[in-house]
């Protein structure tokens, strides 16, 4: 791994641009496809940049191999089960919230990692770290201008599906010494194998006359969004490791506020300012824990 350079923190700027615009995206998606559908084309589009660079690397999928089932159960839990619940709940809440509750698997990853990991237990700052952040959004819960007793449930659905990527985060540990290529481009091809039959006889898209924006933005949400994005968060990890990736998590949320205002004018309220500002820092805190950690076994004789 090198220090990064002035292209690395680009990239990686781009990358949280990318991920961050997949919230309004999906606002806009939702405008002509339902959830089901639109899980459906973001795994289906998002498989095509992966799967191709694998048939170029000549890199093996194993999709269908002695560990199926744990590719078939990631797919499940890291891609079916949060594109459709964070879909459903943007039927109902702005894109901005959704991008703030989102920015939840990062507190959430570091509260299982204590539990399912050796070396990611909880310490004095990354305990403070996470229940600033977790208040933040708890307080963005008072908002009743943007979160009421119409959409409150919709914005459960979002946290929770946050909360599936973590738990699936986990589950690739399983698998984690296999290529990331390959993981990816396996769990992708799961994910739309599990879907196919529910959209067939859920939602029946080709019943749909979709409009143009709806269009272009399910399109966007699968080939860049999640195919183009996981890829350029490959090279990421490979030349710069993964606490430097792992700053992508600071800019999602500003990013996706930003965003929703500019494309969709959506309101942002101050109970919405502090609580971004409250998530950021709760981040930013179990961030740098995590990276003072790393550093000092590095340094260890």
């Amino acid at each position: 791994m090198r220090q990064p350079k002035l292209i690395d923190y680009f990239l990686l700027t781009i990358l949280a641009l990318i991920w961050a615009s997949a919230f309004f995206n999906i606002k806009i998606a939702t405008y002509s496809f339902g959830p089901v559908t639109i899980a459906f084309l973001r795994v289906f589009f998002g498989a095509i940049p992966v799967l191709l660079l694998c048939y170029f690397k000549k890199i093996k999928i194993e999709a269908f191999s002695k560990d199926w089932h744990w590719f078939a159960m990631i797919g499940f839990i890291n891609l079916v089960a949060p594109f459709f619940l964070i879909a459903y709940g943007v039927q109902s809440v702005q894109s901005n919230l959704a991008a703030i509750l989102m920015s939840t698997t990062t507190l959430s990853s570091t509260v299982l990692g204590h539990f399912y990991t050796k070396n990611e237990k909880f310490n004095i700052i990354r305990t403070i770290g996470v229940l600033i952040g977790f208040s933040g959004i708890v307080y963005l819960f008072s908002d009743n201008i943007l979160i009421n007793e119409n959409n409150f449930f919709s914005a459960l659905l979002i946290v929770l599906g946050a909360t599936c990527y973590v738990v699936g985060g986990v589950l690739t540990l399983k698998i984690g010494k296999k290529k990331n290529e390959n993981v990816t481009g396996s769990i992708l091809i799961w994910a739309t194998i599990i879907l196919i039959p529910l959209v067939s006889f859920i939602e029946q898209p080709w019943e749909l006359t979709p409009r143009l924006d709806s269009t272009i933005s399910v399109i966007y949400l699968g080939l860049v969004s999640t195919g183009i994005a996981w890829l350029l968060r490959f090279r990421i990890l490979i030349n710069n490791g993964l606490i430097f990736q792992s700053q992508v998590s600071y800019l999602i949320p500003i990013f996706g506020t930003i965003l929703g205002y500019v494309f969709l004018k959506e309101l942002v309220t101050l109970k919405l300012f502090i609580s971004l500002i409250a998530v950021c820092i709760g981040i930013y805190i179990v961030r740098e824990a995590g990276y003072k950690k790393s550093t000092s076994v590095v340094r260890k004789p």
